[in-house]
């Protein structure tokens, strides 16, 4: 397993294994699946100021977490939103606990205070994942998104 920086040449690999879960998942709430040139823009924009990792195995990309901006205004400076996906192949074997753990320490390293994790519920793995790497539940924002003709709820905080 290699954990390592994304590019924007990683955008092909990272939108197959994001748009299996914009077509078949909950946990985005992305309902039309991103081009490799949007994600390729995505990566770009969001890696100028954060990390976006990848996590790869056997050469191939197996997942990938990233932080971004938690909101817009000044005050939020210290605080991001984190994201991680993974390969259907990849759960289970500890390769999101390797990959999060990093991007958590990275962030350490940077002057973030909060880690802030939007997890779409029901989602066991990604609750379990969560915790197991400190986040705590803070906040249940109910039905804030509709998807598959359900609504979705969830939120969950880290204090590096």
């Amino acid at each position: 397993m290699n954990i390592r920086d994304a590019a924007t040449s990683d955008a092909e690999a990272i939108c197959v294994i994001y748009n299996q879960h914009v077509r078949n998942t909950i946990v985005t709430f992305e309902e039309v699946d991103v081009t490799p040139t949007d994600m390729q823009t995505r990566i770009a924009n969001i890696a100028a100021a954060f990390p976006w990792l990848i996590v790869e195995r056997d050469g191939k990309c197996a997942g990938y977490a990233y932080a971004a901006k938690w909101q817009d205004r000044s005050a939020y400076r210290h605080s991001v939103l984190t994201t991680i996906y993974l390969d259907e192949a990849a759960r289970r074997q500890g390769v999101g606990t390797a990959l999060y753990l990093t991007l958590l320490e990275k962030l350490r390293t940077r002057a973030i205070h909060t880690a802030l994790g939007g997890i779409s519920l029901p989602n066991a793995a990604s609750v379990a994942l969560h915790e197991k790497c400190g986040f705590k539940k803070v906040a249940h924002f109910d039905q804030v998104g509709v998807k598959f003709g359900r609504w979705i709820d969830g939120y969950w905080q880290l204090m590096l």
